[in-house]
């Protein structure tokens, strides 16, 4: 369940960084390209609304920027200070860390709550009932659109109780699994997914290893490695 639950995350966050970048090229070459002196190319251009691309790239950056969040709680690569924690006693140390990640499962807990009455508050209450048919109260009300896109804003709005959610449940992960094993997720900002990585030798056994194989003429390479 946690497999494909983490594959979702990371297709949502692919899907929407690749996306916008797409949108964001295309609008920039059509605003280019419409200004061009060729009058065919041009009526044509001028003809199609691009106007929604900024928009809708903002929203898409918004989602990522808070699935990312999440995503960087579960693979260790949000920036943190420890200079104080790395010198507590460990007794402490682990003390501060569970501190530090529940805190943070409460406070994500809090907005992603907060956010979810808004969102509620803000026109998903009344498209709901509207959906399901059933009366809507007088005190209730359809809620703002977008600009541009004209989209009900509740739903732009759902990236924060949904992110926010998906955040303290990364922070309640971990810290489980900080408990049991007494571990934190670490991301090696040097690895990248697909490379083979090459055993890095000090100067002594860089040395060593040269004078192992300069004169190792059977080897197939031949000469030092």
């Amino acid at each position: 369940m946690m497999k494909y639950l983490d594959h979702l995350e990371e297709i949502i966050i692919t899907f929407l960084i690749g996306a916008a970048t797409v949108i964001i090229a295309i609008a920039v070459a059509h605003r280019y390209m419409s200004g061009l002196p060729f009058p065919a190319l041009q009526d044509w251009l001028l003809g199609i609304n691009m106007s929604w691309a900024q928009e809708l790239c903002i929203y898409m950056f918004v989602w990522m920027a808070k699935f990312g969040a999440a995503y960087g709680v579960r693979s260790g690569i949000h920036v943190g200070v420890d200079v104080l924690v790395t010198r507590l006693p460990d007794s402490w140390r682990k003390t501060t860390v569970v501190i530090a990640i529940f805190g943070g499962a409460l406070f994500t807990g809090l907005i992603g709550t907060l956010g979810a009455q808004f969102v509620w508050e803000n026109g998903m209450h009344w498209s709901v009932l509207d959906k399901l048919g059933m009366p809507i109260g007088e005190d209730l009300y359809e809620g703002p659109t977008t600009p541009d896109l004209e989209w009900p804003t509740w739903i732009v709005y759902l990236a924060i109780p949904l992110g926010s959610y998906l955040m303290c449940f990364r922070f309640l992960q971990v810290g489980w699994s900080f408990l049991r094993t007494g571990k934190l997720p670490h991301h090696d900002h040097t690895h990248v997914d697909g490379v083979e990585e090459i055993p890095v030798m000090d100067s002594t056994e860089a040395l060593e290893e040269y004078e192992q194989h300069k004169f190792n003429h059977t080897d197939k390479n031949g000469g030092a490695k």
